[in-house]
């Protein structure tokens, strides 16, 4: 190739390469639009499209080739996004990249874009439409504000849009600094703004000293210093109705999270497996919750929400005999960051800097949200030394003859359809690694390149990534969503 050749290349490539990034910035105006105006979300396979950079778009869409076996351009998304904006559409939340899919597969039968758009979501248009689906947003309450805290706050305030489903009203907080809470209000603020795993907040934080509220984009949200949950009276706040999410791990069983009861606290969202209470993955077992009924419930342990999203589409296609699980687990504040005494075996040593052989509840705790697995699972953890990202590998004996090839088909079939796909998200990378999985807000990164058979095509191993802080946040919250009854229309 010669030098003028290679020239015209690059300015060929660097004048579509603008033109794909106007197209972009086009599809962000139309999603903040949306957003703010008429709380309709839209995203990408499940991917967020707000606030991002005309360049994550461009790679959210090099990321679609997971998913659909023909390209999605920029141009498309946006001409779908413009008959989204053109349809009077309920407050929903839609994936164009699944709407791309249908419509790359039925162009034929439709003149336009736009008549595709409006046929497909018909039942998500008109003013019917909007008043079968009226929320009443909820207020929520945080219960501590250690890592998982932290991340449902960072959540809740970019989810908040119009304020039309969770409004973040108070976080609660067991005082370190009595004497001059004002200091701890700071460093907790600091804490909130940048994490060294999640890095900084993508927004705006300060601190009214006279209110003791954060001040977080949109919302004011209090801060409440008490001993014990039965110190506080969260009516004297303007707070009624809420949802109390509780990450401290304090209390476990129904009786000890009960006094979170409290006048302004309807329902009580424990994040941590539970005693005496309904352990929910989202997804697979939310419908047993009774909304009048069931004012306490947990949302399991990361590890239970990671695999069962899994093990269910395995089970329901091949059979589950039995198996075992290894969790290759980040470690976590219950080791020591310096050698010294623990009462668990082996978590005396430094976390940092050794593997560490212990338990896990959730090759038990799994039967409580898939019943037909008792009895058929052993499981066991690895704590290793890296903040967060964790990996579990499933052996398991099936019931039916199955290879490679149609193990991964039925989990990508299961990201792209049906009830499960906000919980798992299709690799085909050959590159992933732990640090990957860091900010991914599936509950499952189902690894296909590592999938395993057996010669008796009965004896499968496979490799599910998650990430145990930001993945299982947002198992918590789309449970809380449910909970409240705040879910919008989705169309995925």
């Amino acid at each position: 190739m010669d030098a003028k050749t290679m020239g015209n290349q690059f300015e060929s490539h660097l004048s579509k390469w603008r033109e794909n990034e106007k197209s972009a910035l086009e599809l962000l105006k139309i999603a903040g639009d949306l957003r703010f105006d008429r709380s309709i979300e839209i995203i990408l396979f499940r991917r967020n499209l707000y606030d991002s950079k005309p360049t994550q778009v461009l790679n959210d869409h090099l990321f679609a080739k997971n998913y659909s076996k023909q390209p999605l351009t920029v141009q498309m998304s946006v001409d779908l996004a413009q008959a989204l904006f053109d349809l009077d559409l309920a407050p929903s939340r839609i994936d164009i990249g699944t709407l791309a899919m249908k419509w790359l597969s039925n162009e034929h039968n439709f003149s336009s874009i736009k008549e595709f758009v409006a046929d497909e979501l018909k039942e998500f248009t008109g003013e019917e439409a909007k008043q079968s689906k009226k929320i009443e947003p909820r207020d929520v309450v945080l219960y501590g504000f250690g890592r998982i805290g932290r991340l449902a706050a960072r959540c809740l305030i970019e989810m908040t849009g119009r304020g039309e489903q969770l409004r973040l009203k108070a976080i609660v907080l067991r005082p370190k600094n009595k004497k001059n809470p004002y200091e701890e209000l700071v460093k907790r603020a600091s804490l909130l703004r940048k994490d060294s795993i999640h890095g900084k907040f993508n927004g705006t934080i300060s601190v009214d000293k006279e209110t003791n509220q954060l001040i977080v984009n949109s919302s004011r949200v209090q801060v409440i210093f008490a001993g014990s949950p039965d110190q506080v009276d969260y009516t004297e706040y303007g707070i009624k109705d809420a949802i109390l999410i509780d990450n401290t791990g304090a209390w476990r069983d129904k009786e000890s999270l009960s006094i979170h009861l409290r006048p302004g606290i309807k329902q009580v969202l424990f994040t941590a497996p539970g005693k005496g209470i309904k352990n929910i993955v989202h997804g697979i077992n939310q419908k047993e919750l009774n909304f009048k009924e069931d004012t306490i419930f947990c949302a399991a342990s990361c590890t239970t929400n990671a695999i069962s999203p899994v093990l269910k589409v395995l089970h329901d296609n091949l059979g589950i005999v039995n198996g075992h699980l290894e969790t290759i687990h980040a470690y976590t504040n219950a080791q020591n960051l310096l050698d010294n005494y623990n009462s668990k075996e082996r978590r005396g040593s430094a976390a940092a800097l050794n593997m560490v052989i212990t338990s896990t509840g959730a090759a038990e705790a799994v039967t409580k949200v898939i019943p037909d697995l008792a009895g058929k699972l052993t499981g066991s953890a690895i704590r290793v030394p890296t903040p967060d990202g964790s990996l579990a590998i499933m052996t398991l004996n099936v019931e039916k003859e199955t290879s490679i090839k149609d193990i991964n088909e039925m989990m990508r079939e299961a990201s792209l359809h049906g009830p499960l796909v906000e919980q798992i998200k299709y690799s085909i990378s050959k590159e992933f690694v732990s640090s990957d999985v860091i900010g991914a807000p599936a509950a499952s990164i189902f690894d296909a390149p590592s999938t395993k058979v057996g010669n008796n095509g009965k004896t499968i191993t496979v490799y599910v990534w998650y990430d145990n802080e930001y993945g299982y946040t947002r198992q918590v919250l789309r449970l809380a969503k449910y909970a409240a009854q705040v879910r919008r229309y989705r169309y995925y």
